[in-house]
């Protein structure tokens, strides 16, 4: 930014279906005290956030209306849907996607609209302190590239309650990792010779539902600047308010009655 005022820098909180409403409704409290912050949902068919992304973009058009054109890149994390949500705004599949990092290799230019072009750009991993395991359930690596899947899992286990696990894979209970491994391996008939787990193929199988997202998982965001805790907000009517607030002090003790 020091070297390019001009350029705007928006954050888009893509696959907020994932997590509870009000850990998207924290993040963008939160975020929105520093950058434009907008809440998405990339789909084709049944998107969240399109029409106030698109008005921004359009806004951006106005603004900078002496350019000739406007270019709008999109970058992250690999596997984050940059390229679906290109694709969302486009109503069609004009990017190739696929539910693995590394997909998009190349950047390309689409165009939104008749000045504004979207640029689709391959994954950016930042430099961070991360140890191993922390860097594969970041989906910065593919899964099938994993010498050693089953060493990963661990760290699943020990970020997922039990009974989301439970739930997803039909596995009461377990003892450790590795006996998790194991049950789910016998529950999903994944076995090698002699009616040994497979515990290589059961970790890859794993370690992709955690990376698309069907192992129910967030961590909490912290409270929003000036705010000890979440305050969930009232989403009520006016009237709904009143009327609630008129029972409310109807059915007070008096403090004759006291």
């Amino acid at each position: 930014r020091p070297t390019a005022a001009h350029k705007h820098l928006v954050l888009l909180l893509n696959k907020c279906d994932l997590v509870p409403t009000w850990v998207t409704a924290r993040w963008i409290r939160i975020l929105s005290a520093e950058y434009p912050t907008l809440a998405f949902h990339a789909s084709i068919t049944n998107p969240f956030g399109k029409g106030a992304l698109i008005q921004l973009l359009r806004q951006f058009g106005v603004l900078h209306k002496d350019k000739k054109h406007v270019s709008v890149g999109f970058f992250g994390y690999p596997n984050v849907g940059k390229s679906s949500i290109i694709n969302t705004l486009r109503k069609k599949r004009v990017c190739k996607t696929a539910p693995i990092p590394g997909e998009t290799k190349v950047w390309q230019y689409v165009t939104l609209f008749r000045r504004i072009y979207l640029i689709d750009c391959p994954g950016t991993v930042y430099g961070s302190h991360d140890s191993e395991t922390e860097t594969v359930l970041k989906g910065v690596v593919r899964v099938e590239n994993l010498e050693e899947p089953a060493q990963y899992v661990p760290g699943v286990v020990e970020r997922v309650r039990a009974k989301y696990l439970a739930r997803t894979y039909g596995v009461p209970e377990w003892k450790d990792a590795n006996d998790f491994l194991e049950r789910v391996a016998r529950k999903y008939g994944k076995l090698l010779k002699g009616n040994e787990p497979d515990l290589d193929t059961t970790a890859k199988m794993v370690l992709n539902d955690w990376i698309r997202g069907k192992i129910p998982f967030f961590v909490e965001p912290p409270p929003p600047p000036g705010c000890s805790g979440y305050v969930k907000p009232d989403l009520r009517s006016k009237e709904e308010r009143d009327r609630a607030a008129a029972f409310a002090s109807a059915s007070a003790p008096s403090a004759r009655g006291a």
